[in-house]
């Protein structure tokens, strides 16, 4: 059975919800507030590769295109989609990693805006 994500016009909150396909376009109640005013979201579908298919993907050179080595930004940006590629979420322990080489070494902390929350080459900071 897929998931959908609703968003509320009261809260503007999104939810998620678990049904069958034939009820997709039900109103579906705000898991927040209660409210029926919410309309269905058009959502990321996730595929399911082999551990072959992935490894072939994360191979791919065209995946490090545009990576300045010397820069923490771009290099944290790039290891955050691998990750991702990998279904790991280590955007935060990525974020600390990019924040201490910004800084110029380890143990020190960033003297002014760092990478801390930046958007990367193609904006894609987001889980």
């Amino acid at each position: 059975m897929p998931l959908y994500e609703f968003c509320c016009a009261d809260c503007r909150k999104k939810f998620t919800v678990l049904c069958p396909i034939s009820s997709r376009d039900e109103t579906h109640a705000c898991q927040h507030c209660g409210s029926q005013k919410t309309s269905r979201l058009v959502s990321r579908v996730k595929t399911v590769r082999s551990e072959e298919q992935l490894m072939e993907s994360l191979a791919d050179p065209t995946k490090m295109s545009g990576i300045d080595e010397n820069d923490p930004r771009t290099f944290a940006t790039w290891a955050k989609k691998m990750a991702r590629e990998m279904g790991e979420n280590m955007d935060d322990e990525i974020e600390a990693m990019a924040a201490e080489e910004f800084a110029g070494g380890a143990g020190e902390e960033p003297a002014g805006p760092g990478p801390q929350g930046f958007s990367g080459p193609d904006g894609d900071d987001q889980p």
